[in-house]
């Protein structure tokens, strides 16, 4: 599901070439309108970042999640950025996990397209994005086939 509010894009958006040339893996991008990060499935958090600008987690199927917010976020060390949930934490779809003011992280000078990648992409057969509509936190961005 969609972890942000906003409009679904193709990842090939991103500017950075480790989202968009599909690096780490193929996902989707959110521009996001709020500020408000939602577990996109069930599962566990692996791993929400110090700078609190990205969280992995595993999901109870074992699809390994990455959500960026914004590009190159990770300079303002946390600034902006308040997490809701923790490393080991056990979410589910739909919970709070970081809140972001959008509008300071742009004043800032930073693109606040957000990243969601399939780090085990290899493990799927195909991973296809749902793009081109605004979506709700939740809605469907992303399915995978083993």
């Amino acid at each position: 599901g969609a972890p942000v509010k906003g409009k679904a894009v193709p990842i090939s958006q991103v500017s950075d070439p480790t989202f968009g040339e599909e690096i780490l893996g193929k996902g989707v991008a959110i521009q996001p309108e709020d500020g408000k990060i939602y577990a996109p499935a069930d599962g566990t958090i692996e791993m929400l970042f110090d700078t609190k600008h990205a969280v992995s987690m595993t999901t109870t199927e074992g699809v390994e999640l990455l959500v960026h917010i914004g590009l190159d976020t990770v300079a303002l060390k946390g600034e902006h950025f308040t997490a809701h949930k923790g490393n080991g934490d056990a979410v589910k779809k739909g919970d709070l996990l970081i809140s972001v003011d959008l509008e300071a992280v742009k004043a800032a000078g930073y693109d606040v397209i957000t990243p969601m990648v399939v780090c085990n992409t290899s493990d799927y057969q195909t991973v296809e994005a749902v793009t081109g509509s605004d979506v709700n936190p939740g809605d469907t961005v992303l399915i995978l086939k083993k």
